[in-house]
């Protein structure tokens, strides 16, 4: 494994190694400083049919993954710190990353960085999109917050209530019987719906419950075809999404609308987006596809902004998690 190789910070690029532990997917990536991806790679756990993730199977997974992981991301490149997600997650697989992440700072002689997992989201598509203030929608199995960058701090003005947009995309998917995992089977059904039923469609305020359209979905599910419960399903959720971002720009006077997070590769959420965007006369963009779904580079980018700003420096003897890590609890000083 490649040793790093220190050098003043402000006085050149530097490298940043990246590790993402904190659901299904332990990742490992090298960025530069510059914004570029050396490496990105990652391995997925997958659940037991008609179960979702088993916190404990998922970390060893995780132990299991992670030296082939590390030694294909790392390759003979150089870094010179480590960054790691540090929340919000679920506590046995965050405990992976945080070990792996202390042992290779404490080996290698390097800083350690704790990056918010959500803020990794949100900056790994600021930098591959090229928008520079947006209001975000963030999408996820995990997460389901609308989010804008006011006063030094990524403010949530809008998330949900009970269960996130993946969450829900999965449970309805294992109650329709479809496979693991659910978003991606949900969208392609939906696409062959040709009706529109009507279902609960819940908004309050600036928040959204889901909890509530699952459970009436799967009641009527005997009675309906699947491609149009499904389509029907997106097409309520989607515009409860729609509606709060919407609101969102209008509060904050934001230009710019990035959707991101694992949910961000659905088409038609992005294309729902975008027409409500056009409308507004507001710019537009969704991180690609492969910086959608939890990886490594999103929390090395992020490490690269905080240590250049000095920010979220970990004693690697002290350096922890935190389960619930809110977005809105990190200082941006980058």
């Amino acid at each position: 494994m490649a040793r790093a190789v220190m050098g003043p910070k402000a006085a050149s690029i530097f490298n940043c190694l990246g590790i993402e532990s904190t659901a299904h997917t332990f990742g490992a990536s090298i960025v530069s400083s510059s914004g570029e991806v050396f490496s990105n790679v990652k391995s997925a756990y997958k659940p037991k049919e008609g179960s979702g993730i088993i916190p404990m199977d998922c970390a060893r997974h995780h132990e299991e993954a992670a030296g082939d992981i590390l030694r294909e991301a790392i390759g003979t490149r150089q870094f010179d710190i480590v960054a790691y997600s540090k929340g919000p997650g679920l506590g046995p697989v965050l405990r992976v990353g945080l070990a792996t992440a202390k042992k290779l700072a404490r080996e290698n002689a390097v800083p350690l960085v704790g990056v918010n997992h959500c803020i990794g989201h949100i900056e790994i598509g600021k930098l591959k999109t090229g928008l520079t203030d947006p209001a975000i929608l963030y999408v996820s199995g995990g997460n389901t917050q609308v989010i804008a960058l006011v006063e030094g701090r990524y403010r949530v003005f809008g998330e949900t209530l009970d269960i996130t947009i993946g969450n829900a995309l999965d449970v309805l998917a294992r109650g329709l019987g479809l496979q693991y995992p659910g978003g991606p089977k949900i969208e392609a059904l939906a696409l062959e719906g040709k009706k529109l039923i009507e279902l609960p469609y819940s908004v309050k305020g600036m928040d959204l419950s889901y909890s509530g359209l699952v459970t009436h979905c799967l009641r009527i599910a005997p009675k309906h075809d699947k491609a149009d419960l499904c389509h029907s399903f997106q097409e309520h959720a989607f515009a409860m999404l729609v509606e709060v971002v919407e609101r969102a720009i209008a509060h904050t006077g934001k230009r710019e609308v990035l959707l991101t997070g694992g949910v961000a590769a659905n088409r038609r959420l992005q294309e729902m987006l975008e027409i409500m965007c056009r409308e507004r006369g507001v710019a537009f963009a969704t991180v690609p596809r492969e910086f959608a779904g939890d990886q490594g580079a999103m929390i090395a980018w992020t490490g690269c902004l905080m240590h250049e700003a000095g920010a979220g420096l970990e004693d690697p003897g002290k350096a922890d998690i935190v389960q619930k890590f809110r977005t809105d609890e990190v200082d941006v000083v980058w």
